[in-house]
């Protein structure tokens, strides 16, 4: 048996940043992956390739835009080969994290399902491990829906889409969570026939009610959505596979080449036996934590997906570096999410940070500022008008929230969240040069309304004319 000060169990982006954080520091550290590369459920199955998948469906969505121009685009899309391109994309990231950084850095590496053996040893295939600090950093994976006929009828998911060959005519995808709308959207614009079922009232429900109207109006440009949509079963059928389901008091069946299911996460928490170690879970299985990312055993941590806090790859880097220091250094260090954004990367992207008008509005009075992309040049220049950019603040104008809807908005709207980080306010956005004509000119266009509602309205102007009429 070896013993090590953290034992790291999940080679994903909160084990990694956790396990490479502390053997920089010194620290004997054992990094436990089930896979036999690193990278986890991010760089295999869902970020990565699905970007790539995205950017090759852009592409090719723009080609056939080319006639504009005088160009024509022929064909059918060869998907072998666009999977291709996802591959060599995962490839490349995997050269970063490979497993002769981490042996590099000092890491024993392991590779099998580990299990709690007590609250201080780890099995591993034959090896049980010691750690005096435990993290548990495993992910999660696409939940399937219990539904009727599904697995007799054959599904993909985001861990097997990218092993298609061929471009399905017709795709139904069950479930419009932002996994399932980035790949349908992509498979829309490849020439695909999609459609979507959601099983709420509405797709990206979590995003400002405006913003997701207008990306609601803009995908429906391209793919068909449906709401309050409950599947009854899936058969195989003379036309490939159909999918029954009611909405609004009526039953309708739609028959597709591939079902896709999105229908929501679970932890990878089945075969870890946690109970022989005295961690507690909530009853869908995630890890229950308190504000420094400990478990109901003071020295066992969990980060990432399977803590159930937010599932985004950024979020588990950003708690694995609270882990190591609170497990190197016995600190207890609070982890916040104030300042966490998102991007859904339909397209035109979706950028989200802090609160939403309506969630804003509950707790007082709220200023809105919006500015939209037609009225930026750079956007009109590209031909990229659709959509606009919302911010949020109290009367001071201090930042409640900030979000986008426009091409790149994940990029150019990250001066947000640092300008609520050091306690700007949205007039100081104003101050700053933007050069011209760039992307970033909606938040400087937004920000220069600040100051026309304080100083170009009300007594201000009166003032200030009396003043220059005085002045010699």
């Amino acid at each position: 048996m070896t013993k090590y000060d953290l034992v790291v169990i999940g080679g994903g982006a909160g084990g990694m940043t956790t396990a490479a954080g502390a053997a920089s520091l010194g620290a004997g550290v054992a990094l436990i992956e089930k896979r036999a590369e690193l990278g986890g459920d991010c760089l295999h199955y869902g970020c990565v390739p699905s970007k790539a998948l995205i950017e090759a469906a852009n592409d090719v969505f723009k080609a056939r835009k080319a006639q504009t121009f005088g160009l024509a685009a022929t064909g059918t899309v060869d998907l072998k080969k666009i999977n291709q391109r996802v591959k060599k994309a995962i490839a490349h990231i995997q050269e970063h994290d490979s497993i002769e950084r981490f042996t590099d850095l000092g890491v024993h590496v392991f590779h099998g399902t580990a299990s709690f053996v007590d609250n201080h040893h780890v099995q591993v295939n034959d090896e049980k491990l010691y750690g005096n600090k435990i993290v548990v950093a495993v992910g999660s994976r696409a939940d399937i829906a219990p539904i009727e006929g599904l697995e007799d009828t054959g599904y993909i998911s985001n861990e097997t889409v990218f092993d298609l060959t061929e471009l399905p005519e017709r795709m139904v995808f069950i479930g419009g969570g932002l996994v399932g709308l980035e790949i349908a959207q992509a498979f829309a614009r490849l020439g695909t026939s999609v459609t979507v079922l959601e099983g709420g009232p509405a797709v990206l429900g979590k995003e400002d009610r405006d913003i997701q109207k207008k990306a609601v109006e803009l995908l429906e440009k391209e793919l068909t959505i449906v709401v309050n949509a409950k599947i009854i079963r899936c058969a195989r059928s003379a036309g490939g596979r159909r999918i029954d389901y009611m909405t609004g008091g009526e039953e309708y069946s739609i028959e597709a080449d591939r079902i896709f299911v999105s229908t929501g996460r679970k932890p990878n928490t089945d075969n870890l036996e946690l109970e022989r170690a005295g961690v507690k879970m909530d009853e869908r299985g995630f890890i229950q934590v308190d504000d420094t990312l400990r478990t109901a055993q003071p020295h066992i941590f969990a980060v990432g997906d399977v803590n159930g806090s937010y599932p985004f790859t950024h979020v588990a880097g950003l708690e694995g570096k609270l882990v190591v220091q609170n497990a190197l250094f016995h600190l207890k260090r609070k982890i916040s999410y104030a300042h966490v954004p998102w991007n859904t990367y339909i397209t035109p992207e979706i950028f989200h940070f802090g609160r939403t008008q309506q969630e804003a509005a509950k707790a007082g009075d709220v200023f809105v500022y919006t500015t939209p992309l037609s009225e930026v040049d750079r956007f009109t220049a590209d031909e990229a008008e659709e959509g606009f950019v919302k911010v949020i603040t109290d009367k001071k104008g201090s930042i409640l929230g900030a979000h986008a809807i426009g091409k790149g908005a994940g990029d150019w709207m990250q001066v947000m969240v640092l300008a609520a980080e050091q306690n700007l306010k949205i007039g100081d956005l104003s101050q700053m040069l933007y050069p011209y004509p760039n992307h970033a000119a909606a938040i400087e266009r937004l920000s220069n309304a600040y100051w026309r509602n304080k100083l170009f309205s009300g007594i201000v102007p009166k003032l200030t004319a009396k003043v220059i009429k005085w002045l010699p």
